[in-house]
């Protein structure tokens, strides 16, 4: 049934492409140009991660992501 353990992500794959562009330091618009989506849609998923991490703000969520080992600086 199952290979070994994996480490299952918190992050849908969407939501890790915008905290990676996130900490390129792209924009919200630039995000959602490049993967063309809607800016509002580009907020939601960073909504959506800030409640599933229980923290209150997209800095706070990148620290953690990175803390979790969800993201990693290049």
């Amino acid at each position: 049934m199952n290979d070994g353990p994996k480490h299952r992500s918190l992050l849908t794959g969407r939501e890790r492409e915008i905290f990676n562009l996130l900490i390129e330091d792209q924009t919200t618009k630039e995000i959602a140009s490049q993967l063309g989506i809607s800016e509002k849609t580009v907020r939601n998923h960073i909504s959506n991660t800030i409640q599933k991490l229980g923290v209150s703000g997209r800095a706070q969520a990148i620290i953690e992501l990175l803390r979790l080992g969800e993201l990693h600086l290049r």
